[in-house]
C-alpha cells in the first residue's frame, strides 16, 4: 500500500489523491509533560496529501527552530518577520493549511472565513485571544499554544524590573546618558523583606514566587480558584486584601472581560503610598491615565509596562500618541519602565515555544492527535506502526448533536476498527478511528459517506 495521504481535498482539487514521500516522526519535547508519551520505534509516519501540497505561513518572525520543524516534514513554508493587515492576511490565508502567528496577527471570524483549507492554527505564545476560538473550533480549525514555555523568562524580567524600580535604576541610566551624575538615595530601598503581592498565581505567577522568596520577599497571591502555594506564599481572600499589604504588585492574568481595567482609580486608591506596580499580562488589565495620575500624586512610586492596549504591529517609532493618546504623558513620568512587549522574548524561551508549537502542528497535521488544543476535545490514539500498512486513520469532526455515533458507525461498521475514540466540547465533537484491511478505494468510500453527513464538519481520513 501506498505511504500516508489525507484525502480531504483541497479547495482546488476535489480528486486529488498524491503519495507522500516518508519521514520520520519528530518525537515530543521533554520539557511539555503534556505531550510525552511512547512513540514505537517503527511508528508509521502519517502525512496529509503529499507533504509538499501543505502550505505553512508563519508570521511575526516565529523562531527558526519551529520552522526548521515544519520545513523538515516537506511543507511548503512560507516565512514572514511581521503581521499583516487583515485585508493582506485574507489574501495570504486562502490556500494556506497551516498557519503561525504570535500575539499581533487577528485570526478573525472574518479572515478565518476565507481560510477554506486551514485545518489548524499555532499561536507560538501563550495567550489565544488573538483568534476567534468558537469560530475556529465550529470550522474544524484546531488552535494550539504554549502556555509554559516563556514562564521562567517573564518571572526573570519581573524580578529585575523590581530591583530596578526600588533602585530607580532606569533614572540614573538616563541621567548617565545624559552626562548627569546624580548619586541620591532618598527613595530607593532594598527588595529583601518587602512584600510581593502577585495577582494570578498561575505557571508565571507561581516560578516568580518561588525567585523572590529566594530574594528574601514575603509573597501574597489572589487569585479567583482556590491554589495551593509554594514555599511560605499566601493567598488572600479578595483583590483589595492584596493591594493593600503589597509593597509591590505584579499582573499576571489573562485578558478576558473580567480583568479588563481590574486596577483603575479605585484599586489604585486602596494601595499603599509608595508602592509599586508591574503589568506583564495583557494590555487591558491596567487603566493606564488612572495609572498616570496615580503615579503623579506619589501613590505609586515607580511602574514597569510590557503591554499596552493598543501595541504596534512591528518595529519602529510608532509608540505615540496616534497609537495611544495618553503616550506622551505615560513616557513624561519618571520611575517608569517601558518595555515593548518582550516579557517572552529570550532566546531560551522562543525556541522553546518554537519546538512546542511546531510539534503540536506537526502531530495534528500528520496524525490527527489534539492533545493540547485550546478549542476542540483532546483525542489521541497510538500512532501506527509499519507492521500495520493497510491501516487508515478516520477523523470526523462533527456537530455535537444526538445520533451521530450511530451514524458513523454504521459507515465504518462493516469493517475492522482496531481503536476508537470520541469526546466533545460545546458543540463540538471529535471522533477517531483507526480501521484496518482497507484499500485506496474503500477509503475514497469511507470518506465520501462520512462527508455527506449532516452532521458533518470537517473529515480527514490519514492512511
Amino acid at each position: 500500500m501506498s505511504n500516508a495521504r489525507d484525502i480531504r481535498p483541497r479547495q482546488d482539487d476535489a480528486s486529488l489523491l498524491a503519495t507522500s514521500p516518508s519521514a520520520s516522526f519528530n518525537s515530543p519535547s521533554s520539557h511539555s509533560s503534556a505531550f510525552n508519551r511512547t512513540v514505537p520505534v517503527n511508528a508509521k509516519p502519517l502525512k496529509p496529501f503529499a507533504t509538499e501540497d501543505i502550505k505553512v505561513l508563519l508570521l511575526e518572525n516565529v523562531n527558526q527552530t519551529g520552522r526548521e520543524i515544519l520545513s523538515q516534514q516537506g511543507y511548503q513554508v512560507e516565512f514572514l518577520k511581521s503581521s499583516l493587515p487583515e485585508d493582506q492576511l485574507i489574501e495570504k490565508i486562502r490556500d494556506v493549511h497551516v498557519i503561525g502567528i504570535r500575539s499581533k496577527t487577528k485570526l478573525t471570524a472574518r479572515v478565518l472565513k476565507e481560510a477554506k483549507n486551514l485545518i489548524v492554527i499555532g499561536c507560538f505564545c501563550i495567550g489565544t485571544n488573538q483568534v476567534d476560538l468558537q469560530y475556529a473550533a465550529d470550522q474544524g480549525i484546531a488552535v494550539f499554544n504554549s502556555p509554559f514555555s516563556n514562564s521562567r523568562s517573564v518571572a526573570e524580567l519581573v524580578i529585575g524590573e523590581m530591583v530596578m524600580l526600588a533602585r530607580q535604576l532606569g533614572d540614573r541610566s538616563s541621567e548617565m546618558h545624559a552626562g548627569t551624575w546624580n548619586k541620591v538615595s532618598n527613595g530607593c530601598w532594598e527588595i529583601r523583606g518587602k512584600t510581593l503581592g502577585i495577582i494570578g498565581y498561575g505557571h508565571i505567577g507561581a516560578q516568580l514566587s518561588v525567585l523572590a522568596e529566594a530574594m528574601g520577599m514575603s509573597v501574597i497571591y489572589y487569585d479567583v480558584l482556590n491554589i495551593m502555594s509554594l514555599g511560605t506564599a499566601r493567598q488572600v481572600e479578595a483583590l483589595d486584601d492584596l493591594l493593600a499589604e503589597a509593597d509591590f504588585i505584579t499582573c499576571h492574568v489573562p485578558e478576558l472581560p473580567e480583568t479588563k481595567g481590574m486596577i483603575g482609580q479605585k484599586q489604585f486608591e486602596k494601595m499603599k503610598k509608595g508602592s509599586y506596580l508591574i503589568n506583564a499580562s495583557r494590555g487591558t488589565v491596567v487603566d493606564i491615565p488612572a495609572l498616570i495620575d496615580a503615579m503623579r500624586s506619589g501613590k505609586v512610586a515607580g511602574a514597569a509596562l510590557d503591554v499596552y492596549p493598543n501595541e504596534p504591529a512591528g518595529n519602529g517609532d510608532y509608540f505615540n500618541n496616534d497609537l495611544n493618546s495618553w503616550g506622551a504623558d505615560l513616557r513624561s513620568l519618571k520611575n517608569l519602565i517601558l518595555t515593548p512587549h518582550i516579557g517572552g522574548s529570550t532566546e531560551e524561551a522562543q525556541k522553546a515555544i518554537g519546538v512546542e508549537v511546531a510539534q503540536a502542528l506537526v502531530r495534528y497535521a500528520n496524525e490527527g492527535s489534539t492533545l493540547g488544543a485550546v478549542n476542540l476535545p483532546e483525542v489521541v490514539l497510538r500512532s501506527l506502526t509499519m507492521d500495520e500498512p493497510d491501516h487508515a486513520r478516520v477523523i470526523y469532526i462533527h456537530k455535537n448533536i444526538p445520533g451521530v455515533l450511530r451514524k458513523v458507525n454504521e459507515i465504518i461498521g462493516d469493517h475492522n476498527v482496531d481503536k476508537q475514540m470520541t469526546d466533545s466540547r460545546g458543540d463540538v465533537a471529535y471522533l477517531m478511528a483507526d480501521i484496518s484491511n482497507v484499500d485506496a478505494a474503500t477509503i475514497k468510500e469511507l470518506y465520501t459517506s462520512l462527508e455527506s453527513l449532516p452532521s458533518r464538519i470537517m473529515t480527514r481520513v490519514l492512511y
